[in-house]
């Protein structure tokens, strides 16, 4: 049985990468199940926006605070499951501190204290973060429509993030004490193992330090594997989907109404004074109109929102700035993305269930996303303009509304006056056009 270990690490291992394979193949499919939408245009400027935003942080240190506790957990984390590696091959060959034969001595110390004090920088992070989150009182973050799962599960992500550093340090600072005593081969730099950790284990018998260096070294492995396939399940998916969700953004002005090439067409054709309005269409004339205007379900809606209502953070930067929200009113653009992410995923689970989508009796409209708060929306941009990852909840909106006008003729009554308006007098006024100018004769 001298290779247990590796068989269990091994097999840990492929089944933790492949639940992990098994999940994003669901949200991939998930996704493709929106419509199709080419956003492969201005590809250096994708890359670009790509890597200024969700590499560089960019949009988070606007607001400063949370924006460098965020970058501290951020590249802190992702830079310290480098060692991933390290346990990866150490684990299959049963080595140990297997990188610090490829980095030599000198390095190799700079890379270990370099992953500590990065360590230290996640846990002031990620606690910091844990106080602000539940006792601090930020308003967007104690909001109704993140009690319960939404609450827990950021809680939840702090507290694993927090103790996958403590079993980091615990591997290390009784790694430091064993290579003191010679039990080990010295490699590595361990800083604040050293000073906060290690003196505890001073009195600890060589057997029981080398059990805790092993357990601290499997919890942190498996802790990560865990973390891995948790993401599914939680807002945190942004960790691996704000990546693509820059680089597919809107890189047209927010908010600019997208017309139907259909209705354009159609549009065209009706002030043409030379066209006849009887003759069949030629070929190629007149873009083909949609199977149906505007959105009422996850379906209708393309495939880079509903990218984008999984790679919602939560984090209500953009429902803190909704001037529809600050007066009282329903709306919140954050719970727009949540809620259509959430019909997205009961979508998913009837497809897994039947093998394709059975008719369940709902819609986003209606039945997640009310008519109150689409007409609540003023389209002022302040949400696209705030949200930390470029995701747009105001084009759900859009089109949301456009099935409500051009499906179901079911505007609000002010709006319909206003277009009736227009129709007849060229103009949103009540009034005939002669009387115009009426306002400037005194």
């Amino acid at each position: 049985m001298q290779y247990l270990d590796n068989i269990i690490f091994l097999i840990l291992l492929v089944a933790g990468f492949g639940l992990f394979a098994k999940s994003l193949f669901k949200i991939y499919r998930n996704i493709r199940l929106g419509r199709e939408i080419n956003r492969s245009d201005r590809k250096a400027e994708r890359w670009e926006t790509m890597a200024r935003v969700a590499m560089g942080q960019s949009r988070m240190v606007k607001r400063p605070v949370a924006g460098i506790l965020h970058l501290f957990v951020y590249v802190g984390f992702v830079i310290i499951n480098i060692e991933l590696i390290e346990i990866v091959v150490d684990g299959i060959f049963g080595t140990h501190r297997f990188l610090a034969t490829i980095f030599g001595h000198t390095f190799y110390n700079i890379f270990t204290a370099t992953l500590e004090v990065l360590a230290i920088l996640v846990v002031i992070g990620v606690v910091l973060f844990f106080i602000r989150r539940n006792f601090y009182g930020v308003k967007r973050l104690t909001m109704k429509e993140l009690f319960g799962w939404p609450k827990n599960d950021a809680n939840w992500i702090l507290i694993i993030e927090f103790a996958l550093m403590v079993a980091f340090f615990t591997m290390n600072a009784s790694d430091l004490v064993l290579q003191q005593r010679g039990i080990f081969a010295e490699h590595g730099s361990f800083p604040i193992s050293e000073v906060l950790i290690s003196p505890l284990f001073g009195g600890f018998g060589d057997s029981i330090l080398i059990a805790t260096e092993r357990a601290a070294w499997w919890f942190h492995f498996v802790g990560i594997l865990f973390f891995m396939n948790y993401l599914y399940y939680s807002k945190h998916l942004h960790i691996i989907l704000a990546f693509p969700s820059t680089w597919y953004a809107n890189l047209d002005l927010y908010g600019k109404f997208s017309n139907l090439d259909s209705v354009t067409a159609e549009i065209k054709l009706m002030m043409d004074p030379n066209s006849d309005p009887y003759a069949a269409p030629a070929e190629g004339d007149v873009a083909e109109a949609p199977s149906k205007f505007g959105a009422e379900d996850v379906f209708d809606l393309n495939q880079v929102q509903l990218l984008n209502a999984y790679s919602c953070t939560e984090c209500g930067r953009c429902t803190s700035v909704c001037p529809a929200n600050i007066t009282g009113k329903k709306l919140s653009p954050r719970l727009i993305l949540m809620k259509t992410r959430d019909r997205l995923e009961e979508v998913g689970r009837n497809i897994d269930k039947n093998g394709k989508f059975e008719d369940d009796g709902k819609k986003l409209l209606n039945d997640y996303i009310t008519k109150e708060e689409l007409w609540a929306c003023t389209t002022c941009n302040a949400c696209t303009e705030a949200c930390p990852v470029l995701l747009d909840p105001l084009s759900i909106i859009f089109e949301m509304r456009r099935f409500l006008v051009m499906e179901q003729s079911a505007a609000p009554q002010e709006l319909n006056l206003m277009m009736t308006n227009v129709e007849n007098n060229a103009a949103p006024w009540q009034y005939n056009q002669a009387d115009r100018l009426n306002w400037a004769k005194d």
